[in-house]
């Protein structure tokens, strides 16, 4: 397990003076890159093999989101390396050990020379040592779309702000897109799933398509990012209370 303690800072909360989803999955990223960074297989080291992980899915449930200069902690736990696949929990609590939100996550080791995934090394075992995995309800890392109405939202293009040190869109601005894209507004998420199919770039064109669907006081939204070849680049799943 990795933690570090932060507070939160006016820039990541809402206008309730709440933390944002996309601010909460920052300090998840963070928490990552800081053990990363611990070493032995740090940024560095990946960046001279051309290689680096890749995200492939979020699953995050929020019990309560923290309000600003809450001390909080950060902490994530790998629990599976496997061949090129590695797989990590995170969590945030409060100073006092409120448990505020938890969430599985999936990565691939790329090798962006090659175009393929790479084999984990011996230094990123050393790096991120396994621990047992958090006591939560597991979903699917493949997200369906329902039947339903297609709301299709503006086009969106992909700017520099939007993008990662691998040059492509960060994770987490994929999400920012997807809650921009909704026809209702101010929705308080309480889960999220997510599943990256692509890489979009600078200059890329992504259109959203939107399916709703409610049952038992909660509504649903299923958003598939497309490129402009109608090829979906990552679908993101929010639940939200009525």
């Amino acid at each position: 397990m990795y933690t570090f303690n932060s507070r939160i800072r006016y820039s990541e909360v809402d206008k309730n003076a709440e933390l944002t989803l996309e601010s909460l999955i920052d300090y998840f990223q963070d928490c990552s890159t800081f053990q990363t960074q611990d070493g032995p297989a740090t940024m560095e080291y990946l960046k001279e093999r051309n290689i680096a992980w890749v995200l492939s899915s979020w699953q995050i449930e929020v019990f309560r989101y923290p309000r600003l200069c809450e001390y909080v902690t950060i902490g994530t736990i790998p629990h599976e390396l496997k061949g090129y696949f590695g797989v990590r929990n995170f969590f945030m609590d409060t100073k006092d050990g409120e448990r505020l939100a938890v969430a599985n996550s999936v990565w691939t080791l790329f090798d962006f020379q090659k175009g393929l995934p790479s084999r984990i090394t011996p230094e990123i075992i050393e790096a991120y040592p396994v621990e047992s995995r958090l006591d939560m309800e597991y979903a699917s890392r493949k997200i369906q779309v329902p039947e339903g109405e297609v709301i299709r939202g503006d086009e969106i293009l992909v700017r520099s702000n939007n993008l990662d040190t691998n040059n492509h869109v960060n994770n987490g601005q994929y999400i920012r897109m997807a809650i921009d894209s909704l026809p209702e507004r101010d929705v308080r998420v309480s889960s999220m799933r997510a599943e990256y199919k692509k890489q979009a770039k600078l200059g890329d064109v992504l259109v959203p398509e939107i399916v709703r669907v409610s049952k038992n006081d909660r509504m649903t939204y299923t958003i598939s990012l497309k490129d402009t070849q109608e090829s979906p680049v990552c679908v993101v799943e929010l639940t939200v209370s009525q």
